[in-house]
């Protein structure tokens, strides 16, 4: 993993299998409004009949980790009085309360930087944050986000640059390497704003190496939509690429071995939208980026974790890393830190995440290969990790391998 704070090891030295399963069940109430905390499911563990057996810490834990708290409290409204611990609820509201805090803040911040792009005629559109969260789930604050994540074309990633620059960013200094800037395809800009530092992660690419790459990143510029907000339309990617975008993160985080449930939610909000002929258009849409079995792994690891869908494209997903079973899998992706798990090497993983061709399997390893290579020449390894309030983590002499929504 990119970055452990002592939760992975206290996770890892309680099991928590209790604590995992209970937010799997609120997980599968949030989404399935008539499901039962206590109900059983087929090759899942299955939750606990008696919420006050489990650990509210290690159920904040995990929920923090995997970015999915203010789920849990959505779907813990909805179950039993007595369905949950009183002091998890309590920490659940007050996680709730500082992502509406931080998210306010993100949008302002959005809104200003869009501003600026226009008149610098600057094509670009929003990743991620509030603005995908409104439209997935009707909701700004359902997972903090703690800095604007931006894609520009490649041929405008200075011009971009220069235009946040005006409005009093620059370059946090770990992401001017060649790794950052050629390899992760993008960098960190700050701005300090009295007591809190706005963030912009400005992106020319959307999958960091070791994982195949979409072969058309304009192409997320072409589709994007406007969304309004404070009376702005703000572009955001289309529909059909937020659920790409969804799968590449999950992909992502399966290949830095990171939780990674609350992707695999937005690949599920994303994929209920669908009809089944959209479906197939989306499928045919990743074919063309050479991102069919990335989505597949996606659509999977949501089948997996919140009750199979049923739909064309969970058909299609069941074969994907098909020699991963559910459990594993399951663990995977919300239980990581476990040391009990079988994990595939990553290799392999690319391997099926490239259709099992040659030429673009070669392509993608090589692709990583000279990734690494710069990277050890260009970047000091992480020699501290401090914990500081707000559940943040903070990197001490040296450079935190990519950022993600906090």
């Amino acid at each position: 993993m990119a970055m452990q704070d002592g939760s992975y090891e206290r996770l890892r030295a309680a099991g928590c299998a209790d604590e995992v399963a209970y937010v799997q069940a609120c997980l599968r109430l949030f989404f399935t409004p008539g499901a039962s905390i206590g109900a059983d499911h087929t090759d899942m563990p299955a939750p606990i009949s008696a919420a006050p057996a489990i650990s509210a810490q290690n159920v904040a834990d995990i929920a923090r980790l995997n970015k999915i708290a203010v789920f849990l409290l959505k779907a813990l409204q909805r179950a039993p009085a007595d369905a949950a611990p009183p002091e998890l609820l309590g920490w659940l509201d007050g996680y709730r309360r500082r992502t509406m805090s931080m998210n306010a803040a993100c949008i302002g911040d959005a809104i200003a930087i869009d501003r600026a792009l226009r008149d610098r005629q600057v094509d670009f559109v929003f990743l991620k944050g509030p603005l995908q969260q409104h439209r997935l789930y009707g909701d700004h604050f359902m997972k903090p986000s703690g800095d604007v994540d931006i894609l520009v074309a490649p041929a405008g990633f200075a011009k971009a640059r220069e235009a946040l620059r005006a409005i009093g960013y620059e370059v946090a200094g770990k992401s001017r390497s060649v790794w950052w800037v050629r390899f992760l395809g993008e960098q960190h800009m700050v701005r300090e704003d009295g007591p809190r530092a706005s963030t912009v992660d400005l992106h020319h690419r959307v999958q960091q190496p070791g994982s195949p790459s979409p072969r058309d990143i304009d192409g997320f510029l072409r589709r994007k939509r406007d969304v309004e907000v404070a009376g702005a339309a703000m572009p955001i990617i289309s529909a059909a690429d937020t659920l790409l975008l969804s799968s590449i993160s999950v992909a992502k985080a399966f290949f830095n071995r990171e939780p990674c449930a609350g992707y695999v939610c937005d690949v599920r909000a994303s994929a209920s939208r669908l009809s089944e002929a959209e479906q197939q258009t989306v499928l045919d849409h990743a074919t063309e980026q050479g991102l069919a079995d990335t989505l597949l792994l996606g659509l999977r690891a949501a089948d997996v974790l919140l009750g199979a869908a049923g739909t064309l494209l969970s058909d299609r997903a069941a074969r994907i890393l098909a020699r991963i079973d559910n459990a594993d899998l399951f663990h995977m992706v919300i239980a990581p830190w476990l040391a009990s798990l079988r994990w595939p090497q990553r290799r392999h993983v690319l391997w099926e995440l490239c259709g099992r061709e040659p030429v673009r399997y070669l392509a993608e390893a090589g692709w990583a290969a000279s990734a690494d290579l710069s990277r050890r020449i260009f970047e000091r390894p992480v020699t501290a990790v401090e914990l500081v309030p707000g559940d943040t983590i903070k990197i001490v002499g040296g450079a935190a391998t990519h950022a993600s929504e906090r």
